[in-house]
């Protein structure tokens, strides 16, 4: 389905991004994988089994998301699918949260994403290319969550921009879509779980156990359950969907 397409996958070192970048490179995709770090980038390039490249990238600055990109563009010929699936979170309660952490949460979830996704739009029109772009939003995006304030207002903010964007460009034949993982074991649920023990006076244990008892099919989610309704979103099995943002929570939220 992916053979021949470029594919750019942001925040790919570790996490859902690097299983993503896998997972399109398992299905003969050329998959440029990026991320602020880019020796995470690296590792992830080599694990990949089709043809891939890496580059080091800061989504929260337009001049090297345009500079990347063309690069992309010079290396490959042009992209096709775009993931920008880049974040952070930190957790605090709402009267000691920093400005700064509502600015990191903001600029890297939702200026990431506006600034990826505006450099794609651009060149898929000027080469009348159907691009695909998903975007990562969160279960947070649909639910607003304790301790997470700003990590939610940041993830809203995706679906809002995912929704205007689908039918801002629907008419040149991009489709944009998010999708919204729930409690996914990776490194950033580890500090997440750290953090939030702390600030409950709860046991690590115990605050894993909550998540697992918020979701009905039993059981921490995986990146490659992410990976799986990410590529669907970008193939030819969704050509009629754009604007959508698709829970993939185990059942934790169901509207």
């Amino acid at each position: 389905m992916f053979k021949g397409k470029v594919v750019i996958v942001t925040g790919a070192g570790n996490g859902i991004g690097k299983s993503i970048a896998k997972k399109f490179s398992e299905m003969d995709a050329i998959v440029c994988v990026t991320d602020i770090n880019v020796d995470s980038a690296k590792k992830t390039s080599i694990e990949c089994k089709n043809k891939s490249f890496y580059f080091k990238l800061d989504v929260t600055n337009k001049n090297e998301v345009k500079k990347t990109f063309n690069e992309i563009s010079t290396i490959t010929g042009n992209y096709h699918i775009l993931i920008a699936n880049a974040g952070v979170s930190t957790m605090n309660t709402i009267e000691n949260l920093s400005e700064d952490e509502w600015d990191h949460n903001f600029n890297v979830n939702t200026k990431g994403v506006f600034l990826t996704n505006q450099e794609a739009i651009v060149q898929f029109k000027k080469n009348k290319i159907e691009g695909r772009i998903v975007n990562t939003a969160s279960l947070a995006a649909k639910v607003g969550a304790p301790l997470l304030s700003h990590y939610s207002a940041s993830k809203f903010a995706v679906i809002g921009f995912t929704q205007s964007a689908a039918r801002e460009t629907a008419k040149y034949g991009i489709r944009i879509n998010a999708v919204c993982p729930g409690f996914v074991k990776t490194s950033m649920q580890d500090r997440e779980i750290e953090w939030e023990s702390k600030i409950r006076s709860m046991t690590k244990n115990e605050v894993l156990e909550e998540y697992i008892a918020q979701t009905p099919l039993g059981r921490l989610e995986k990146p490659e359950d992410v990976a799986k309704v990410v590529l669907f979103l970008a193939g030819s099995d969704s050509d009629f969907m754009t604007g959508q943002a698709i829970n993939v929570t185990g059942g934790v939220y169901m509207t």
